[in-house]
């Protein structure tokens, strides 16, 4: 199957400042693509670039073989939610879908058509300005839908979900990849990405780490490894360092530990009288391969976490 969007040595840099760095990869029709990466990895430049709404330093960016920018229609062809925020807040919910569909020639029956199918009919008079973020994305991803088209971009679109919501979203996108159409997520939940996506692009300091099936990603991986979460963190990655382990951080009170067993952490942490709140053994996963292979790409990683490194 030929790839809908091509990007080819893609490069964009603010002043000595290089977001983007020759980046390459395609996106398939008919599946779900994971865009994974750090902070400040070029997440949302590179969507950006995709869309015209960024010029490029050098390189290119094709979807289905031409600049975005040449489309005239363009929601005919690409749907996208970049910032779920940037809307009117002073007009309603209608009147904002409205004024796309008018200017992209679609018919104003789709407005009433996307707000059903995203859970926002009722709220379809209320200003903008008194929606939840979670209102926010819902009314994105129904924007996104206007125009039918056959490819969808989506930056972090879970942001503000609750769990129905997450779980809605996660079944629409497997549901427009079944009809064969493009769609590309960029997002920083590997929990969801691994039950979402078929295949993942990853970026570092805007260079491609990988662009491959979520599953071959994800049995990169080290192997077996043990999550501790526990209050005392840094004290405990200091003494399970010493015994010979390797240590990834994950968020505040979190740990992922490789080279001992769990029985062996739990000794570590009695001996020192530190508290644990979870101890669990776990094989390869996308969240550990992840880690692994974006820790030097971290452009703000806290002292302890980039001890743990």
């Amino acid at each position: 199957m030929d790839p809908v969007i091509e990007v080819n040595h893609l490069t964009k840099r603010y002043g000595a400042t290089t977001a983007v760095d020759e980046l390459t990869f395609t996106v398939q029709p008919g599946c779900v693509t994971g865009f994974l990466g750090p902070n400040g990895a070029g997440k949302s430049t590179t969507l950006r670039m995709i869309i015209g709404l960024n010029q490029p330093t050098s390189g290119s960016v094709a979807v289905e073989g031409r600049p975005f920018r040449q489309r005239p229609r363009g929601l005919r062809q690409v749907g996208a939610l970049l910032d779920a925020g940037d809307v009117h807040g002073g007009r309603s919910a209608a009147a904002h879908l409205g004024v796309l569909a008018r200017t992209n020639a679609l018919p104003l029956r789709r407005v009433d058509e996307v707000l059903a199918e995203v859970g926002l009919a009722d709220a379809a008079r209320r200003r903008i300005g008194g929606f939840s973020l979670g209102m926010k994305q819902r009314l994105g991803i129904a924007a996104a839908l206007l125009g039918d088209p056959p490819v969808l971009l989506f930056d972090e679109p879970l942001n503000g979900l609750d769990p129905e919501g997450v779980r809605w979203v996660r079944d629409l996108f497997r549901r427009l990849a079944a009809e064969g159409r493009t769609v590309f997520v960029s997002s920083h939940l590997m929990s969801e990405m691994e039950h979402t996506a078929d295949r993942l692009v990853v970026i570092g300091r805007g260079r491609l780490i990988a662009d491959e099936p979520l599953a071959a990603f994800a049995a990169r991986s080290n192997g077996v490894s043990v999550r501790v979460r526990t209050p005392d963190a840094a004290a405990l990655a200091e003494s399970v360092r010493a015994a010979g382990a390797t240590v990834t951080r994950d968020g505040a009170d979190v740990l992922l530990v490789t080279g001992l067993d769990s029985d062996r952490i739990g000794d570590l942490a009695f001996e020192r009288r530190l508290r644990l709140h979870e101890l669990a053994a776990t094989t390869a996963s996308l969240e550990r391969a992840f880690m692994e292979l974006t820790a030097e790409s971290v452009e703000y990683a806290t002292a302890e976490a980039g001890d743990a490194r």
